[in-house]
């Protein structure tokens, strides 16, 4: 069954607003990556390297609150407007159909592709100005 989970954006404050979310929920970390530990063909810049580039804080037993900061080249950053629902469906068909059901409309802001990460991965704005993360993670957890 496909999971929905919120996805949160930060002006270079991401770390710091998870750790509070973590002495408030409990739990510990399932993911914290930086951009600095990108391959090297998915440059940063230095000053941007130490940025959280993907974190991850199970709440209870079935949400993963997500974040990540928004480096400078990603454009104008929009406090209140800085979520997106994240959506990991069961099957790389079922992120297609998701992803092309939700951009009829909308815009797309990151076409789906298979990343660094090992997901099939697409970013996309509704037609009603909801931002949404399609996640199928290809290669699973043994």
């Amino acid at each position: 069954m496909a999971s929905i989970n919120p996805y949160l954006t930060f002006k270079g404050n991401c770390e710091e607003a998870f750790e509070f979310y973590k002495s408030v929920f409990g739990g510990e970390f399932a993911m914290k990556s930086r951009f600095g530990e990108m391959p090297s063909e998915q440059s940063c810049s230095e000053s941007e390297a130490n940025l959280i580039m993907h974190v991850a804080l199970p709440i209870g037993t079935n949400t993963i609150l997500m974040g990540s900061d928004q480096p400078d080249g990603y454009g104008p950053f929009n406090a209140g407007n800085n979520f997106s629902i994240a959506v990991s469906p069961d099957s790389e068909e079922q992120a297609a159909q998701f992803f092309n059901g939700l951009s009829s409309g909308g815009e797309v802001i990151v076409p789906m592709d298979k990343t660094f990460w090992g997901a099939f991965f697409g970013m996309v704005k509704d037609k009603y100005g909801v931002q949404w993360m399609v996640n199928y993670q290809l290669e699973q957890p043994k």
